[in-house]
């Protein structure tokens, strides 16, 4: 008995002399009070800006983000529900600023803006975090904007061209097809080695439903990655989706990958930062916005960029959505997005009321990137293209007048509905570039100024269809110059196409039906042959 006591003394003699003293000390503060998504809380001195802090204990617990640091107390904005938290609940520091995971493990899924899935196919790869909040590349890091991202979109592509690593503003009235334009141009990145990340901030949740089963039915989630939060989330979720979004884009680009982003939209974006920046009791400034709101979006755009060869290569390319009210495009917020961006593309409520589709007003839209970012072949097109449609706008304006009109005008305005009918097209029906080229370049000749207006719908989807069978063109039209003899042969393959138009054409029958039975050798429907 006596030794297994002596025994158990010197073994707690030894752990004894064993032992180190290594405290660690844990900050925790205690909240003050709560608001709708946002926690003051006191006693945390040493706590940083955009420091992430975990408020409450157990599963009530919630992630917030530090944005205020004020003497005696933080403004803390909830990433999560702050109903399970109340006064007197800690806060505890976690020692790492917001970040996300990033890899390819995020392309094909729908995440949150903290990473987590949102569609229920287990979790994404999680090897490697990346800070939400990263400042812009350096200018000496950044290379000219000259490749072209093709969106699919005739006007787009020829009139109001955007390059890669360019950041290019689409804007518009409720319901004119902002979204539809950027869908266009994420599903015609199938074939150009272009991953996207699509962002919805603040939507329905029947709408993103819509978009992620739009692009799952035309094979695109294979290459994007859509980010996600809805309109009931609290304010600080809607504020970093888009940053969240960007750091994500961002580890691609370090690979030397081209990514496409699409914001949609920031009006929600910088309703939820006021939001939160009122509860924060911070000065409002014009239509209570706070005075950094233009600081917010232009820190977020200018991580949009192309990089030199030497520093990876790869690109962001921004396409930013804005919702105007009533055409005012000098609104404060569109305004603010104007002067960040490389240029816009404004969607006119009264060209979609006439069927415009899509709907885009060339007077007021701009790239000020042009022509640089352009295939060679559009600039033997995109001139005379939009020239001819402005002088037609004006024209149509002044002949509402009922002005008797001389030859030449009639004929202007003539060639002018021509190229307005040319440069219409459905919604996720993208073209090639040489497609694009040939309608155009046929259009802007004026080979097509005798065509009747409703059949020129199916001389277009001939032109296409004959520039489709023949594969061994496309280049040649894409990279032709201006004395180059392809024009020739796009002049004699237009004119084939309106002799064929003439016995085609089936009325009340879309043009894409008449091309598939000729396509099919179904020459017309009963009726035409009757």
């Amino acid at each position: 008995m006596r030794s297994s006591m002596d025994e158990v003394s010197r073994t707690l003699e030894k752990k004894v002399e064993e032992f180190t003293f290594d405290p660690k000390f844990e900050e925790v503060g205690r909240i003050v009070s709560i608001g709708q998504g946002i926690v003051w809380a006191e006693g945390l001195g040493r706590v940083e800006a955009e420091e992430l802090v975990l408020l409450g204990r157990g599963k009530s617990s919630v992630s917030g983000v530090v944005l205020d640091l004020l003497p005696g107390r933080v403004g803390i904005t909830l990433l999560g529900s702050g109903d399970g938290l109340s006064s007197g609940d800690e806060v505890v520091r976690t020692g790492r600023i917001l970040d996300v995971c990033v890899g390819d493990g995020l392309i094909g899924r729908v995440v949150d803006p903290l990473g987590r899935p949102l569609d229920g196919l287990g979790p994404v790869c999680d090897e490697e975090h990346l800070p939400v909040e990263r400042p812009a590349p350096e200018i000496v890091h950044r290379a000219p904007v000259e490749k072209p991202l093709m969106t699919g979109l005739k006007v787009v592509d020829a009139l109001i061209p955007v390059g890669r690593g360019q950041r290019e503003l689409i804007l518009g009235d409720r319901q004119t097809g902002k979204t539809a334009i950027a869908m266009d141009a994420i599903l015609n990145q199938a074939d150009k080695d272009c991953l996207c990340v699509y962002c919805a901030i603040g939507q329905r949740s029947s709408s993103v439903a819509r978009v992620v089963d739009r692009l799952n039915r035309n094979g695109a989630m294979k290459y994007t990655v859509v980010v996600v939060v809805e309109g009931d989330a609290p304010p600080g979720m809607i504020y970093v989706a888009p940053y969240a979004a960007s750091t994500m884009a961002e580890y691609f680009m370090s690979k030397g990958r081209d990514v496409l982003v699409v914001y949609d939209d920031l009006t929600r974006h910088a309703i939820a930062y006021r939001q939160m920046s009122l509860l924060l009791r911070r000065p409002p400034g014009r239509e209570a916005f706070p005075g950094d709101i233009f600081y917010i979006h232009s820190r977020l755009l200018e991580r949009a960029t192309r990089l030199r060869p030497e520093f990876g290569g790869g690109s962001i390319t921004a396409l930013p959505i804005i919702e105007t009210e009533a055409q005012n495009i000098s609104a404060y917020i569109p305004t603010n997005l104007i002067s960040i961006t490389d240029g816009q593309i404004y969607l006119n409520p009264d060209l979609f009321q006439k069927g415009i589709l899509p709907a885009v007003d060339v007077g007021k839209s701009v790239s000020r990137v042009g022509g640089k970012a352009q295939f060679p072949a559009y600039r033997q097109v995109s001139g005379d293209l939009r020239l001819s449609y402005s002088q037609f706008q004006e024209l149509e304006a002044f002949a509402r007048f009922g002005t008797r009109l001389d030859e030449r005008t009639k004929k202007a305005l003539e060639h002018g509905h021509r190229v307005r009918e040319a440069l219409k097209q459905d919604r996720f029906s993208p073209l090639s570039a040489a497609e694009q080229i040939a309608v155009l370049y046929v259009v802007s000749k004026g080979l097509l100024d005798e065509v009747p207006v409703e059949d020129m719908a199916l001389v277009q989807a001939l032109i296409v269809e004959k520039v489709r069978a023949r594969p061994e063109i496309a280049e040649e039209i894409v990279a032709a110059g201006a004395d180059s003899k392809i024009w020739s042969e796009l002049e004699a393959l237009a004119l084939e196409s309106l002799e064929k138009s003439k016995t085609s054409a089936v009325p009340g029958v879309p043009a894409q039906e008449v091309v598939e039975k000729e396509k099919n050798g179904i020459p017309g429907s009963p009726e035409k042959e009757d």
